[in-house]
């Protein structure tokens, strides 16, 4: 069953605005620009922005799956993290040059339309890292347990703190929009805690104080970062000016966690604070050998990218659907906790076996 319009009038501004979209398009005319090859079988990849090194690492992975499939790829990226107006506007060239499939990272609900309007054109939409909301609003998501990162983060951090008082700050994506990778770290995070939730859907309704698996807790705030390592900053100084004693920062990804140290540092905090993040970028893993980070969860941008491409290249070649992981109502790329220091009970892998499957 797909999902009602969220909204006609946005899909319809942006199809208008082609002219003045500054959309980041680069076609295959020789399979230089993109990696990909001259084929019959045309994907576009959209992903959410270039300035992310993990969807840099995601177009590595489709530029040499197109290459081995004899795919056509084109690249597309919203401009910033959020921007869905960029992404429909890729959305509806890669209609109107009548591909086989869209491989896309949603930047939001706003997109949701425009995926509708490509599946019934006929085109197959994998969503790779974020699945939509509902997760049938495109025909199969590869990506990352965003639930189970978030939950391996939060179960190694209430065992490193021994029964201390967690005084957290959560620095989520957005507050202006629903995303599920949002939600799902954010409350696997609470989860592995042991912090009681609410909807897990929505980010900052828990009780805001209480008791987690090891001791009490206190949440300082819930701010958005934006994924992007100056919203990490920003959003850090908002928490510490609320309260300096903070003890534990969660955070979406890397540069969030990295924007996040340098606001500590700045204040003279950053010692006594533990940083926990999701990526698993070669950057972030070093900075889990460096201290900056406690642990972070690994996922593999790469190989989403790389089956998605393939799996498009196999449905043209010969019908074959891709299938959901067993119980899962997504293809499950994986997810291993980096960290150098291992507790009791958390499953996890140090930095130089991080290292050897690090990307960016």
């Amino acid at each position: 069953m797909k999902t009602p319009s969220v909204s006609r009038r946005r899909f319809a501004a942006a199809a208008t605005a082609v002219l003045a979209s500054t959309l980041v398009l680069a076609a295959c005319g020789s399979g230089s620009d993109s990696g990909g090859s001259k084929g019959d079988v045309g994907v576009s990849l959209i992903v959410k922005t270039t300035s992310n090194p993990f969807f840099v690492a995601m177009q590595d992975g489709a530029k040499k799956a197109a290459k081995a499939n004899g795919v056509d790829l084109k690249l597309a990226a919203g401009k910033t993290d959020g921007d869905e107006d960029t992404q429909i506007q890729a959305i509806e060239n890669a209609i109107s040059l009548g591909q086989k499939g869209i491989l896309i990272t949603p930047n939001g609900p706003g997109v949701v339309d425009a995926i509708e309007k490509a599946r019934d054109a006929g085109l197959f939409v994998i969503a790779l890292d974020t699945p939509p909301d509902p997760a049938d609003a495109v025909d199969i998501t590869f990506a990352t347990d965003n639930f189970k990162a978030g939950e391996s983060i939060g179960s190694w951090t209430a065992k490193k703190l021994d029964g201390k008082k967690a005084v957290i700050a959560m620095l989520d994506l957005f507050n202006d929009k629903v995303v599920s990778v949002d939600y799902n770290r954010d409350q696997g995070f609470l989860t592995g805690m042991g912090i009681p939730t609410k909807d897990k859907k929505k980010n900052a309704d828990e009780a805001k104080s209480g008791s987690y698996s090891g001791g009490d807790y206190q949440i300082v705030c819930n701010e958005p970062t934006n994924g992007a390592e100056d919203g990490g900053t920003t959003a850090m100084e908002t928490c510490l000016s609320k309260n300096p004693d903070i003890n534990v920062v969660y955070t979406i990804n890397e540069p969030a966690a990295y924007g996040a140290y340098q606001a500590l540092k700045s204040a003279g905090k950053e010692k006594g604070v533990t940083i926990v993040s999701i990526d698993g970028g070669c950057a972030g893993v070093g900075y889990v050998k460096d201290g900056i980070i406690g642990a972070t969860a690994q996922q593999y941008p790469l190989e989403m990218a790389a089956k998605g491409v393939e799996a498009i290249a196999k449905l043209a070649k010969d019908g074959t659907k891709p299938k959901t992981s067993p119980g899962l109502d997504f293809f499950d790329t994986g997810v291993k906790l980096v960290t150098d220091d291992p507790q009791d009970g958390v499953e996890s892998v140090d930095t130089a076996a991080g290292k050897s499957t690090c990307w960016g």
